[in-house]
């Protein structure tokens, strides 16, 4: 079954916060639900599709539609880290052209740097108290003691930072990827962030910056690390005859799903860190777009390190596998001066990266490209033809792609 065509994105929002204090995970949700419902023009009266993933509280679909008020006839919880809400848009526009819904909102929330001060504060409190030193407990999410891969890895210790370091490093044995080529994509998101009143780094970078800042996991910098940030996003997928109405009302383009990939990658087929799930999910959704990398105008890329960024222009095919470090330098993904601008808002390099999951803001910028509501310092001229790609997982690891092909009609 094509979804070329099947539905629309018809609302966005992304929540200013980047620290919620005094607001809870829940309030999140329910404050970009209803932000997308209000760029959309419609109201929670018209929802009968909701999707979430695992950022969600308590039940997730079931506990945030009782908070909304919503009245379901269809609900997804697909859950696959940052990558939930790209695969969301693809699985509410199946679910569309099936009948099973009419209009369905997605909501990605979480608070994880509010938590991680409460932690350290309560800490410090009992230190007081005590005499003794208290480390941060934070409220987190205890590993699945069913999960099989745990025996195996957790001896080893693998972190975040050390399982992205290591994929960069293997590119660097095998194709020659230096430290000052993955720096300038930091260095375009940074250009873009500086139009961003909303964005956490704000200032301007150099690739000499990049590479001075404190080294995390060699041979990844500090600034080749996304930020933590909490806040959250939605969207409102809809049926093409609604989104026409509501597009008509508005004044601006119709959002159209022209594509949809999506493909996990697992140890199962052998551990090999040169390539990500993106080659699959992306030939997909290319395939049903009917449309190639060299016609998409504008690329939202998961950007949790710099390397994730590289891996994807290669995986998605803007480059020949080895060659993504040529095609990031100079400045080639900056809007305006490269010839693939890239997370204009700033992306998870910059501005946010809410719940530690990036993959819903990588929608909404490229449904602001599309409708031409990007920063105009920013904004991609005629911009028709977008991407969204996500990683959720990690890249060294077992992971999921998911791609969407967006086209402004």
């Amino acid at each position: 079954m094509s979804l070329n065509g099947a539905a629309c994105i018809s609302g966005i929002y992304e929540h200013p916060t980047r620290k919620a204090d005094g607001l809870s995970v829940l309030r999140l949700h329910a404050d970009v639900a209803k932000g997308a419902l209000e760029d959309a023009g419609l109201s929670r009266d018209d929802v009968d599709g909701y999707f979430c993933a695992g950022d969600a509280p308590g039940l997730g679909t079931t506990t945030v539609a009782e908070y909304l008020g919503l009245k379901l006839g269809h609900v997804d919880s697909t859950e696959c880290g940052g990558s939930a809400p790209i695969l969301h848009v693809a699985h509410a526009a199946a679910a569309i052209k099936a009948g099973r819904c009419n209009v369905a909102l997605i909501t990605l929330a979480g608070r994880p740097r509010a938590q991680l001060a409460e932690a350290q504060a309560t800490a410090k409190a009992q230190e007081l108290a005590s005499g003794k030193a208290m480390p941060p407990r934070l409220a987190l999410k205890p590993p699945d003691p069913d999960a099989p891969e745990l025996a195996f890895e957790l001896p080893y210790g693998p972190a975040t930072q050390n399982l992205y370091a290591m994929v960069a490093q293997r590119h660097m044995y095998e194709f020659g990827t230096t430290s000052e080529q993955l720096a300038w994509i930091k260095v375009a998101a940074s250009h873009h962030a500086q139009h961003n009143p909303n964005a956490m780094l704000k200032n301007v970078v150099t690739v000499q910056d990049v590479l001075s800042s404190p080294m995390v996991a060699n041979p990844l910098h500090k600034l080749d690390c996304c930020v933590m940030s909490d806040g959250g996003g939605a969207l409102i997928v809809t049926r093409p005859e609604i989104a026409r109405e509501l597009a008509a009302k508005k004044n601006r383009p119709m959002i159209r799903v022209r594509g949809a990939g999506e493909a996990p990658k697992h140890n199962g087929r052998g551990v090999d860190l040169t390539y990500s799930a993106a080659v699959w999910s992306g030939q997909r959704a290319f395939l049903e777009a009917g449309v190639t990398p060299q016609d998409i105008q504008y690329a939202s890329l998961y950007d949790s390190f710099t390397i994730t960024v590289l891996m994807q222009l290669e995986d998605l095919g803007f480059c020949k596998k080895g060659e993504g470090g040529k095609f990031v330098m100079d400045g080639n993904l900056i809007s305006g001066v490269g010839r693939l601008p890239f997370n204009t808002d700033g992306g998870g390099l910059s501005n946010n990266h809410p719940a530690n999951r990036g993959g819903m803001t990588k929608v909404i910028e490229a449904v602001r490209q599309l409708r031409g509501q990007a920063h105009p310092a920013v904004q991609v001229k005629d911009c028709k033809l977008a991407i969204a790609n996500g990683i959720g997982g990690a890249l060294a690891a077992r992971h999921t792609s998911g791609t969407l092909i967006l086209e402004a009609i």
